[in-house]
């Protein structure tokens, strides 16, 4: 009895220490705040604990739940403490424009610093100026519409393949799409010149640096984040093979410069072409960020897609027929799909805006305040993360009309101004948005015309890994058309 009485004690005299650590901290940013500029005061919110501030309650539950209650109770603008950094969080498209487009000078890009070292801290994303400047240029220019209309075969090869693996089988759709993710990436950065055993290095140690992207940055020997920093030194030293070959092919470590594959030169070879002077370090953080934004993002949306339309079988039907137009004009699939037909996808492209809008992939994206900032009487403290949510501005009412009902019709008009931003905005909004849809839009042609698939077990829950996803991925079962109608007799017949 004693004991009990004891251990009531201790915890009652923790959670008091715990409160008053909690109100000193909280009053420390006050006083920060409030001691600086104008002395305008720090926008309203909690910064929870010290030093883990609300990381454990955002990652405990639904983040679009956490922020929109956080919304609901302090408004448009609040802080709070996350992975290591004070925040504020902006909820509005007036608020998303002030940081991303006519205040951007204010804002630079950032992210944890435990997720620039994954990444690495000269990738394209964690820079502004000149060196952003150079290396925008470059990947727009690889993923522009000639290089697009280039990578058509390749992106419907990569398809192909992917659902030819899927065929007959029980798989989660998440994990199929970051296959073709990867395999649309690979063949992004490095044409068709990457030997399968680089490719399965890349693919192996990528895979383990993702499943510590996300975990508490401690460094203890045998922890998910440990085992990630060194995969992510294994994945230097592979990118340093690729890049060390191409020279030697070249004829010498000086020439980086690459010959046209089938009319355009791969992002790899752009990289190291000697006018971009860029160090091998810096060759390897912009390959591993162009990897890392092309995977997970793409797949869970296209995961997203395949659900609403599971869910909405006339919707189905409609995008069905008018795929079925462009197969039946390609002589039943005998000709290739061209740059020019994805172009004329209406209806499926309005079916994929709405699902990034619903899903939003992205529920928000990380500045830094290089100065102090006002913003509606509120200080924005110098360094302070900065975080537009774009998943509160898609779902609220004031933009768009019942958001929480899939409806791609209202993609017949252009959304209003800074309220669908899907893929950012300004001069930090994601190069690769061509690249994804039309990855998008050749999964989706291949699939209906060529395939039927159906959902195993309960799509409604949703898990975080950490983009939103539909639980276990997804589970479906795919077949070849040919395949689907023979087993629809035999059933019949056996009947």
């Amino acid at each position: 009895m004693a004991f009990f009485v004891l251990a009531a004690v201790v915890l009652t005299a923790v959670c008091i220490l715990a409160s008053l650590a909690v109100l000193l901290f909280a009053k420390r940013w006050d006083a920060a705040g409030e001691s600086r500029g104008k002395k305008l005061p720090l926008p309203p919110g909690s910064m929870g604990l010290p030093y883990l501030g609300e990381t454990l309650h955002l990652y405990s539950q639904n983040p679009s739940a956490f922020f929109a209650a956080k919304q609901t109770r302090y408004g448009e603008i609040f802080k709070t403490y996350l992975l290591g950094c004070p925040c504020v969080m902006l909820a509005s498209a007036e608020a998303a424009r002030f940081v991303l487009v006519t205040q951007a000078r204010l804002f630079k890009p950032t992210y944890p610093p435990s997720k620039e070292r994954m990444i690495g801290p000269s990738a394209l994303f964690f820079h502004q100026g000149e060196y952003h400047q150079r290396l925008r240029r470059l990947v727009q220019g690889s993923l522009g519409p000639d290089a697009l209309r280039a990578l058509v075969p390749d992106v419907e090869a990569a398809v192909a393949s992917t659902l030819a693996a899927w065929d007959g089988h029980v798989s989660s759709t998440f994990h199929t799409m970051k296959r073709l993710s990867f395999e649309v990436g690979i063949v992004t950065i490095f044409g068709g010149r990457l030997d399968e055993r680089h490719k399965e290095g890349l693919r192996k140690n990528y895979a383990v640096v993702e499943k510590g992207y996300n975990c508490f940055p401690n460094r203890i020997p045998g922890s998910l984040y440990y085992r990630a920093l060194q995969a992510r030194k294994r994945l230097r030293a592979i990118l340093g093979e690729i890049v060390a070959d191409r020279r030697r092919a070249r004829g010498g470590a000086g020439a980086g410069e690459d010959a046209p594959i089938g009319g355009r030169v791969d992002l790899l070879g752009g990289l190291m072409q000697p006018a971009m002077a860029l160090t091998d370090d810096q060759i390897a953080d912009n390959v591993i960020g162009v990897l890392f934004a092309a995977q997970d993002t793409t797949a869970s949306a296209l995961t997203w897609i395949l659900k609403y339309l599971r869910d909405c079988p006339k919707l189905l039907q409609a995008v069905k027929a008018e795929q079925m137009a462009t197969y039946e004009a390609n002589e039943g699939g005998k000709r290739p799909l061209t740059w020019a037909q994805t172009r004329n996808m209406t209806l499926t492209h309005a079916v994929i805006m709405e699902s990034l809008r619903m899903a939003s992939i992205i529920s928000f994206t990380f500045r830094e305040a290089v100065a102090d900032v006002e913003y509606k009487g509120f200080l924005i403290p110098k360094g302070w993360k900065v975080m537009p949510l774009f998943r509160n501005i898609h779902h609220s009412p004031e933009y768009f009309q019942d958001p929480q009902k899939f409806d791609p019709s209202r993609f017949k008009v252009s959304p209003r101004p800074n309220t669908f931003l899907p893929f950012g905005s300004g001069v930090h909004a994601c190069p690769g948005n061509e690249l994804a849809k039309l990855e998008m839009l050749v999964l989706l042609h291949r699939l209906v015309t060529a395939y039927r698939w159906e959902v195993v077990g309960s799509s409604e829950a949703v898990e975080y890994s950490p983009f939103p996803v539909p639980r276990r991925g997804l589970q479906a079962r795919l077949w070849k058309l040919d395949d689907a109608h023979n087993r629809v007799a035999q059933a019949a017949s056996s009947a």
